[in-house]
């Protein structure tokens, strides 16, 4: 194979990391924040509320259990772009069988334009329920805001915004705080594992571990990794690892951080519906809208708006993130200029696979396809995607010709290797239940 141009971000020989003061921590969130945050979307609220309302508090512990595996493949996905300078797609590329790269891509192109579907249609509803008007308008209108927005801001204001929106997950605090929560069975059930054998925890617990770790995220951290590198003219880790060690420790704290606020938040979900929904006998829910319709005869318009409101705000977070993880990664398949930071005539097809992907997800909402079941089948793309995926992720960041003398520390890729391994039987329990 002939030598490909190196395309990583430019930088001065001797340019080092800048050492981060502590007075500039909320700066040094970013990638990670949003990739956490853009983890609770309208999809895994349903979830989390389906197992709040289904099972009360006795699965809370599985966002304990989640979250180191969560945050060790995240961490994973995040070293990979900033130590090579290049996105997961790009490195399958250059050092990989070629159909392996295209059927990760394929798998992922179908799991991100149903997810798109159904998040924009939950996010359509809601403000069906905040205020009269056509559920399927104003879930066009969401799409084209949210293609728009990506498209035509520029990545370091847009990077504000999307950090801004990190805030309405913060609903969902004000949700448990707004409820009698009996706080002894609520902390037994997030401390103490509770799991009966039987088919409905097995689904749960596979429900759960698919919405917290999800191959979109991989793509999306590891090309945003790239983008901070491009924004702050950095050059790529592997060709100065002695001066790494600061932007190692910002990426160690936006991943830990950004995680630990995804999984808190899906705790609190879980602890808000179990409160209500559960403690009032209902215990069958399909949709984050529903959820958040079940609630005002419940827990009083006050919550509903509340819950309804944090269903747009995190919906406004995920779907950029979900059409920029497709883009990065056909781009990235095709060789095609790529990236938030490049204006759109510089980036056509980047930006043209953002807006197909965005409007996809729109189009979906108009064929009557259920979106109960078309979020089924995009667990079991995820399902099939993610266990692979993280293997070849761990291949990649443990092989020293990607990531010279910066390759994987022996304990992430042991925890790394957990994750994938309980992500496989996770996924052949989805399929087999």
């Amino acid at each position: 194979m002939a030598a490909e141009k190196d395309d990583t971000p430019p930088a001065s020989a001797g340019h080092r990391f800048p050492r981060l003061p502590r007075a500039s921590f909320l700066r040094s969130l970013g990638p990670g924040l949003i990739t956490g945050a853009a983890d609770d979307d309208p999809s895994g609220i349903a979830t989390y509320s389906q197992v709040g309302a289904q099972f009360g508090y006795s699965l809370g512990w599985t966002m304990l259990f989640s979250y180191p595996l969560m945050a060790v493949t995240q961490g994973i996905s995040a070293g990979i772009g900033a130590v090579s300078g290049r996105g997961i797609s790009q490195n399958l590329r250059r050092h990989y069988p070629p159909w392996i790269l295209r059927v990760a891509v394929l798998l992922l192109l179908v799991a991100n334009v149903i997810n798109l579907g159904a998040d924009l249609g939950a996010m359509g509803a809601a403000l069906g329920l905040l205020m009269p008007g056509p559920d399927l308008v104003y879930t066009a209108a969401f799409g084209l805001l949210c293609a728009l927005l990506e498209i035509f801001v520029s990545y370091s204001r847009y990077v504000v915004v999307l950090k801004w929106l990190t805030l309405s997950l913060f609903a969902y605090v004000a949700v448990v705080l707004a409820v009698h929560v009996p706080w002894g069975t609520a902390l037994r059930g997030a401390l103490l594992p509770q799991l009966a054998f039987d088919g409905d925890h097995a689904m749960a617990l596979v429900a759960v571990l698919g919405t917290t770790i999800s191959p979109y995220l991989f793509f999306w951290q590891a090309g945003e990794e790239v983008e901070e590198l491009r924004r702050r003219h950095l050059k790529r880790m592997a060709d100065n690892p002695g001066a790494a060690k600061p932007e190692l420790a910002r990426i160690r704290t936006d991943t830990l951080v950004g995680m630990g606020i995804s999984n808190l938040i899906a705790l609190f979900i879980i602890i808000a519906t179990a409160a209500t929904l559960n403690a009032s006998g209902i215990t069958q829910i399909e949709t984050s809208s529903q959820a958040a319709e079940a609630l005002r005869p419940v827990a009083g318009a006050f919550t509903f708006v509340l819950f309804a409101a944090g269903i747009i705000g995190t919906g406004m977070l995920a779907v950029p993130v979900l059409a920029g993880s497709a883009a990065y990664a056909v781009s990235e398949m095709f060789h095609w200029p790529e990236g938030l930071d490049r204006r759109p005539r510089e980036a056509k097809t980047f930006y043209a696979t953002i807006a197909a992907t965005t409007l996809g997800g729109v189009a979906l909402n108009f064929t009557g396809l259920d979106p109960i079941r078309a979020l089924y089948w995009s667990a079991v793309v995820n399902g099939i995607l993610a266990a692979p995926l993280m293997t070849i992720m761990i291949m990649i960041a443990m092989n020293p010709r990607i990531m010279g003398r910066l390759t994987l520390p022996p304990w992430m890729a042991v925890v790394g290797g957990l994750a994938t391994v309980v992500m496989a039987v996770a996924s052949i329990a989805f399929l087999v239940l």
